[in-house]
């Protein structure tokens, strides 16, 4: 018999069925956040996404990480650190108190081991230093003394250090496999995180267990967390209101109008760098046409879906308002009929019945909504639309390959550093191709420009070259440019210790936090 597990709050304690019961009598304070983002693997140096985020800032910890708004780097593991003038040399001081959870010293040689891993796997959050690291880069100069040599300038290197999460090297090695202790670290975690995870359920739940004794002491009051897989946003914003839940992270303009004035909670909306999408498969089917990808540009109602959005301000080309060099007159589509058939008429792949496909995360309302505007603005061309909904990780693994990958691919992307380079990298640059962030895009001009941008120290000249790649991006149409929405969480206000970061705040921090 399949068992079932319900959750409620009364009084702020957390009721539980049975197996949890016992978990949550006397001063126990487990936190229970509702999310619609699964995890199904647990290697901090394959995953992302913001419930990876979340997951690995618990369960591992980070040279350093970042907090406050706007944006800082603080120490972490990492006590103090300095810069060569040129920007070319790195030293960081560990802190000697730091342990893994199984005791052992978290050392220059645990440091350098971890950057040499992402590397050589050359997945999840690895492009953040490829290309200003390399295997030789890292050197642990004494147990508490990394060295890190750029083999050419990064200008946002200290802000992608809060997501290069360090591994126990005992622990990977002795489970090393032949994948590089991929297939071990997929359900177990060698890490010195705050806390550990005691039960996984994908697709269902996840709980989180406070470190005792952990090295860095402080920090806000929980004993424990719960993940809880909720596709719906509408539920969420149920479960948070009545109690039975402490935290909502995926809510839309009508679900946090709803909240309003309601008591007992807390809700935040605040501008982040934090775009929406709609990727248009460039490499394969119909849409390798770019006359018919300008054709879809121009017909899509910008209008509609700024007014579905809520909270929302459209997008001016593919980085985000505020970033640096972004070109607020950059000249994008925008509703034109008229140009619109212009240049359908001009496609080699328009034809009679011609149907196209969207997909959209399960649950997600607003990409719903979305979908339903892509598909009466293709009406107006002429085009039919299949809508279909995925569960997430299955939406990941069809951006694997163009053959697999949708005509149109919906997503939401955060800026994990508060750098043009986050977005433009991460979205557009070809060596990320067969990932959910840039499925299939590829432009060798905008990659030189994207690689120039993330290596230049000069601002002015930065601006320049990023100016110049948003030019050529929306000249090749591979995107419908959405949205800016805001973060829009809802707390119970019996949390505290939250504070708001406009880089990847939704992936949720525990230790920090307190239950009232």
């Amino acid at each position: 018999m399949k068992r079932r597990t319900l959750f409620g709050l009364a009084g702020g304690t957390l009721l539980a069925a049975p197996n949890l019961a016992q978990a949550q009598r006397g001063q126990r304070r487990v936190l229970v956040i509702a999310s619609g983002a699964d995890v199904p693997d647990l290697d901090p140096h394959l995953g992302t996404g913001y419930a990876p985020a979340a997951f690995y800032r618990n369960l591992y910890e980070t040279l350093v990480r970042v907090e406050g708004n706007p944006p800082r780097v603080v120490p972490m593991l990492a006590e103090s650190w300095t810069a060569s003038a040129d920007g070319m040399e790195y030293v960081f001081r560990l802190n000697p108190a730091a342990k893994f959870n199984d005791g052992s010293p978290v050392n220059a040689e645990a440091i350098r081991y971890s950057f040499n891993r992402a590397l050589r796997l050359g997945r999840g959050n690895a492009w953040m230093i490829s290309g200003a690291l390399d295997g030789n880069s890292v050197t642990a100069v004494d147990a508490t003394t990394v060295r890190m040599k750029l083999i050419r300038p990064f200008a946002p290197f200290l802000t992608v250090l809060p997501w290069i999460f360090i591994v126990n090297p005992t622990v990977v090695e002795a489970n090393k496999g032949s994948d590089d202790g991929a297939g071990y670290l997929r359900t177990n975690v060698a890490g010195s995180g705050a806390f550990r995870i005691t039960r996984q359920e994908v697709g269902s739940i996840y709980e989180f267990e406070r470190v005792a004794n952990h090295w860095r002491p402080g920090g806000g009051n929980l004993n424990g967390a719960i993940w809880r897989l909720v596709r719906e946003t509408t539920t969420q914003r149920l479960l948070v209101q009545r109690g039975e839940a402490h935290m909502a992270l995926d809510l839309t303009s009508e679900d946090m109008d709803a909240l309003a004035g309601r008591p007992g909670l807390k809700l935040i909306s605040e501008p982040e760098f934090r775009t929406f999408s709609i990727k248009m498969n460039t490499r394969f089917g119909p849409l390798m046409d770019i006359e018919l990808r300008r054709a879809i540009s121009y017909a899509f109602n910008y209008q509609s879906m700024l007014d579905s959005a809520g909270q929302a301000r459209l997008m001016v080309g593919p980085l985000p308002h505020g970033i640096l060099g972004h070109d607020p007159n950059l000249d994008v589509p925008r509703t034109d009929m008229a140009k619109a058939r212009e240049h359908l008429a001009r496609s080699t792949q328009m034809r009679p019945g011609l149907k196209l496909k969207v997909v959209h995360v399960v649950g997600l309302e607003q990409q719903r909504r979305w979908s339903l505007v892509m598909l009466d603005s293709l009406r107006q061309l002429g085009i039919d639309l299949d809508v279909q909904a995925m569960p997430w990780p299955d939406m990941v693994a069809s951006a694997r390959s163009p053959e697999t990958t949708a005509d149109f691919f919906m997503v939401y992307q955060t800026a994990n550093y508060a750098d043009p380079d986050n977005i433009a990298f991460a979205a557009y640059h070809s060596s990320r191709n067969g990932g959910w962030q840039n499925p299939v895009y590829r432009n060798p001009e905008v990659d030189a420009l994207i690689e120039r941008g993330r290596s230049e120290t000069n601002e002015a000249t930065r601006i320049a070259i990023y100016r110049e790649m948003q030019q050529k991006v929306v000249a090749d149409a591979p995107d419908i440019f959405g949205v800016l929405e805001t973060r829009k969480l809802a707390f119970r206000d019996n949390v505290d210790g939250f504070v708001f970061t406009p880089v990847a705040s939704n992936a949720i921090e525990f230790a920090n936090l307190n239950l009232r």
